[in-house]
């Protein structure tokens, strides 16, 4: 039998039913609509975007997941991971209006040869333009595009402790991979589990590394912390790690606070992540801070689960945003159904109504 996966542990954690919105012992009073309105995508879409290809032998056959969403060459483009009964694989999916996407092949595939891509090769994030505003242009370093990846050491739904990467590209289809750059810490209790999602965000001549991790515990949690480099090849973790933490019992992230996407707006940093409630699902939750170290959560779903039946019922969750034409879109992993034989896309939900 393979080890328990995080998916199948989010499964084994049970659910029960909850009303969509605010409902819950965490309900708190929301702030003033002008102090959060640029970060709220309230609208959903209510469909997937991207789905299973149901393609024997391809490498999304079974599902898909965590999108990172960009703006490059006049289209839009994302990369998300692919899920084939084996592990994790990463395709590019292009579109002209965010809503309809077309499969652009894999471009991130495993290496049966390699002892850190041998089951799963996971590229996460691409160098971008990190303003809120901004349609996520993406950018160069000496030329080349910047991604960073991470790979789980074991076959089936990311099993066994991952490590974190870097990897450069000339056309975005072709990546050459670095050395693990980020590994778990067994002297941190925190992440001394494995490592889950990078994301790069550089600010002036520095690069910030967000990643979540997990502790050691069968019942594992999850929180999100930060490493910092000025040459991309020796990383300094951040001595306050974890930087978004758990909350209490009946909080929406008291199990898990993962998968950052970290953007600006001004001289505010907004760092975009789920939480998963012991409740059993997940949802898209934002903190905001002055500087890139320090948060403060909001009391409030910024993409909560929808009702029974929905494409989301389970989880809305994994954030990925870029704004449009005055619009601001957040895309994520939508879960419905029971593990294993759930339904997992990706979706999406925006600022402003849907004609």
């Amino acid at each position: 039998m393979l080890p328990l996966s995080r998916r199948g542990m989010l499964a084994a954690a049970g659910c029960c039913c909850v009303a969509a919105g605010l409902a819950g012992p965490q309900r708190a009073r929301a702030a003033p609509a002008d102090a959060l309105s640029a970060f709220r995508t309230p609208c959903k879409y209510g469909r997937l975007v991207l789905g299973p290809s149901g393609a024997p032998g391809s490498f999304d056959e079974r599902s898909v997941d965590c999108p990172f969403v960009f703006r490059t060459g006049g289209r839009f483009g994302m990369t998300y991971v692919g899920f084939d009964g084996t592990g994790y694989q990463t395709g590019l999916a292009e579109s002209d209006d965010l809503v309809h996407w077309r499969r652009a092949g894999l471009i991130f595939p495993r290496d049966p040869s390699s002892p850190v891509f041998r089951y799963n090769a996971a590229l996460m994030c691409i160098l971008r333009d990190n303003d809120l505003r901004s349609s996520a242009m993406l950018k160069k370093v000496n030329g080349r595009y910047l991604g960073a990846w991470h790979a789980y050491p074991n076959p089936g739904y990311e099993v066994g402790p991952a490590v974190i990467g870097l990897a450069w590209s000339d056309d975005l289809r072709h990546w050459e991979r670095s050395e693990p750059i980020l590994e778990p810490d067994p002297n941190t209790a925190w992440e001394a589990g494995g490592l889950y999602k990078p994301y790069l965000v550089k600010d002036g001549g520095t690069y910030y590394l967000y990643y979540n991790a997990k502790n050691t515990e069968k019942r594992w949690h999850e929180q999100t912390g930060v490493a910092v480099s000025q040459d991309l090849k020796t990383w300094h973790r951040y001595p306050g790690n974890p930087i978004i933490a758990n909350g209490p019992e009946q909080a929406w992230d008291a199990r898990f606070a993962s998968d950052p996407a970290v953007l600006r707006l001004g001289k505010q940093w907004a760092l975009y992540y789920f939480g998963l409630a012991w409740d059993g699902k997940a949802r898209d939750l934002l903190a905001l801070g002055p500087d890139p170290y320090h948060f403060t959560k909001v009391p409030e779903i910024m993409v909560d689960v929808g009702p029974p039946g929905s494409i989301d019922e389970d989880y809305a969750h994994k954030p990925a945003l870029i704004s449009w034409q005055g619009d601001l879109y957040h895309f994520y992993c939508a879960v419905s159904g029971k593990w294993p034989n759930d339904l997992r896309g990706i979706s999406v939900a925006r600022s402003h109504p849907w004609s």
